[in-house]
C-alpha cells in the first residue's frame, strides 16, 4: 500500500519556510521515492515515513504501508509514530529554552532541583551537573537500570528510578567515559519539570509542541480519539509482520502515561517532525539563542569511532552534545540520533551546513532498514555521484552479520528441558534486588516459574540445560532469554542470585548484570 502526499509535503514546506516555497517531488527527487521503495521491499516492512529537507526546503515526504498490517488503514504523514530516543534531542530543546529563560543553568547541580538525587558513590552526587543528564558520562553501564522502563508496562515511576539510582554500582569513572543511559534521560525531565514547576509533558507542549506548530505530536496522557492514526509496532513472526497489541489499546481510549517520557516518549508523523528538523536547520529561528544552539551541538563527551564508521563514512571524529550524536562524514558535519524501541525504529539525520535534513519512521523490525535507507539517502548529498543505493549498504549489512555469527555463535541451548522441583530446590523462595524488587522463582503447574512482582512481562519458565539454568520467557515480546546463575554451595547469608544474557548480543536494555538477587523467604 503506498501514499505519497505532495500536499502535506508543499503544506509543511510552507509553515517552515514561508508561502514562497510550496514543495513538490520534482523528476530531480524521484530517486528519494526509489530508495524507500527498494526498502520496503527488501525488508518488507509494515509501514515507513520518510521526510526530505534540502537547502532548507521539503522536498520529498513519502509514505508507504499500513498503520497495522493486514488492517488495512494506510499510513499517512501525520500518523504517529514512537520516536523513541530521538525524544532525548528534545528534552535537551526543553532544557536549552529554560537556560535561556534563566529558569536553570546547565552547571546547576541536579540536587538543586531533585533534593532526594542520589547516586551510588556520594562524590559524584554531589558533582552530577544538569549537563552531566545529557551526554552519558555518568560511570554506570551500558543501559544501567533500563529493566525499570521496559519491557512495558510495569508498575516502576519516575520516583523509583531516581531512588534505584542510588543502588546501581558504576563500571567507570564519572566523566570518563561513554556508555549510553536512559535513566539520567528521565532525571532530566524531572530536573526540567521541577525548574519550570510544571509537568515534563506540560512543559513539552507548552515549549516545543505549541511555538513549533508540532500540534500532532503526543506525549504523557492522551487520548486516541483526538490524535491522528496510530501506527502500531510489529514483530516479526516467521517472515511475517505481526502487529503488537499495546497496552492502552487493551483497555481503552486512553494512553497513559510512561516512565520514559523524556528519554523515549515522545510521538510524532513525519510533518512535525520535518517541522522540529526545520527548525534546527534554520539558524535565524528564534526558538533558542544562537548561544543554546551552540551548546546544544557542542561535543561534550567523546564517542567512539566504529570501524563501518571509518568505512563507510571517513569518519575522524564522534562525540554526543546534548540529545545529538554529533561526527564529520565525508569531510562534512553530521548532527544525527536515532531511537529504537520495541517494534519501532526512527532516524534523524541532519547536515547542517548544507540545511539538509532526513527523518525516517519505521513501525517494524527495522534496524537494518533504518541504518541502509539512512546511509543511501545521505550519501546522495555527502558523495554526489559516486553514491550508492539501498542494495548497496544492505549487502554490507548482510555480510556484517554473517561475519558475526560465524565468529560468535549463539548458545546451543536445544537441549533445554523444564527444571524439576528437587533439582531446583536451591533456586527455591523470594529473591530482592535492591532497585528491581522481588522476583519469585516458585513451582506453577508446568515447571518452576521466575516471576517478577513490579514488571509483569518478565514472567517465564526455568529450564535446565546441561548444568545451566536459563529462564523461557512466557511472552514472545520479551526476548532476550536469560542464564540464572545462583550462589555457589556454602556461600551463606548474603550471597547473590546473578543474571547475565544468553544471546551476548542482546539488547542493552535487557540489563541483566546490573541485576544482584538475596534470597528473602520460602515460596508462598
Amino acid at each position: 500500500m503506498r501514499c505519497s502526499s505532495l500536499l502535506a509535503a508543499a503544506l509543511s514546506a510552507a509553515f517552515l519556510f514561508g508561502p514562497a516555497h510550496a514543495a513538490t517531488r520534482e523528476a530531480g527527487h524521484a530517486w528519494i521515492a526509489g530508495a524507500v521503495d527498494d526498502t520496503v521491499q527488501r525488508y518488507g516492512l509494515p509501514g515507513i515515513a520518510v521526510g526530505v529537507i534540502e537547502d532548507g526546503k521539503v522536498v520529498a515526504v513519502e509514505v508507504r504501508g499500513e498503520l497495522a498490517a493486514g488492517g488495512g488503514r494506510p499510513v499517512t504523514p501525520d500518523t504517529l509514530f514512537k520516536i523513541a530516543s530521538n525524544t532525548k534531542a528534545m528534552t535537551a530543546g526543553v532544557l536549552a529554552r529554560l537556560v535561556d529563560q534563566g529558569r536553570l543553568r546547565w552547571d546547576d547541580p541536579v540536587t538543586k532541583y531533585l533534593p532526594q538525587f542520589r547516586m551510588h558513590d556520594p562524590w559524584v552526587t554531589a558533582h552530577m551537573q544538569v549537563r552531566d543528564l545529557l551526554v552519558h558520562n555518568s560511570g554506570l553501564g551500558l543501559g544501567a537500570g533500563d529493566l525499570m522502563l521496559w519491557p512495558e508496562p510495569n508498575t516502576f515511576t519516575r520516583a523509583d528510578i531516581i531512588a534505584g539510582l542510588a543502588y546501581l554500582k558504576p563500571v567507570g569513572s564519572f566523566r570518563a567515559e561513554y556508555a549510553y543511559d536512559n535513566l539520567m534521560y528521565v532525571v532530566a525531565g524531572e530536573v526540567a519539570a521541577a525548574a519550570a514547576g510544571v509537568p515534563y509533558d506540560a512543559l513539552v507542549r507548552r515549549e516545543l509542541f505549541g511555538p513549533l506548530g508540532m500540534d500532532g505530536c503526543r506525549v504523557g496522557t492522551w487520548r486516541i480519539d483526538e490524535a491522528g492514526p496510530v501506527a502500531q509496532p510489529h514483530r516479526r513472526v516467521d517472515g511475517r509482520n505481526v502487529p503488537v497489541e499495546e497496552h492502552a489499546r487493551e483497555n481503552g481510549a486512553v494512553v497513559p502515561d510512561i516512565t520514559s517520557m523524556a528519554a523515549g516518549g515522545v510521538r510524532c508523523g513525519i510533518d512535525d517532525m520535518l517541522r522540529w528538523v526545520g527548525m534546527w536547520l534554520d539558524p535565524s529561528n528564534p526558538w533558542l539563542s544562537p548561544a543554546q544552539r551552540r551548546a546544544v551541538w557542542t561535543a561534550h563527551m567523546p564517542m567512539p569511532v566504529s570501524e563501518r564508521m571509518r568505512e563507510w563514512d571517513n569518519t575522524h571524529f564522534s562525540a554526543y552534545g546534548y540529545g545529538w550524536r554529533l561526527s564529520d562524514v565525508d569531510g562534512q558535519w553530521k548532527v544525527a540520533h536515532t531511537g529504537t524501541l520495541m517494534g519501532m525504529y526512527s532516524s534523524v539525520i541532519l547536515l547542517p551546513d548544507r540545511r539538509t535534513g532526513i527523518v525516517i519512521l519505521i513501525n517494524g523490525e527495522g534496524e537494518a532498514a533504518r541504518t541502509a535507507l539512512g546511509q543511501a539517502l545521505m550519501a546522495h548529498y555527502t558523495e554526489p555521484g559516486r553514491a550508492a543505493g539501498v542494495a548497496h549498504y544492505a549487502g554490507l549489512l548482510d555480510r556484517e552479520g554473517a561475519q558475526h555469527k560465524a565468529t560468535q555463535p549463539l548458545p546451543d541451548t536445544s537441549s533445554r528441558r523444564p527444571a524439576t522441583g528437587t533439582e531446583a530446590r536451591a533456586l527455591l523462595g523470594v529473591w530482592r534486588d535492591p532497585w528491581f524488587g522481588d522476583v519469585a522463582i516458585c513451582p506453577r503447574a508446568d515447571g518452576i516459574a521466575f516471576a517478577s512482582a513490579r514488571s509483569p512481562l518478565m514472567r517465564g519458565r526455568l529450564m535446565r540445560v546441561g548444568e545451566r539454568w536459563l529462564v523461557d520467557w512466557d511472552d514472545d515480546s520479551v526476548d532476550a532469554e536469560a542464564w540464572l546463575h545462583p550462589p555457589s554451595r556454602g556461600a551463606g547469608d548474603g550471597a547473590t542470585l546473578t543474571v547475565s544474557h544468553v544471546d551476548p548480543d542482546a539488547d542493552f536494555s535487557y540489563d541483566y548484570g546490573d541485576l544482584a538477587f538475596t534470597r528473602q523467604r520460602d515460596c508462598p
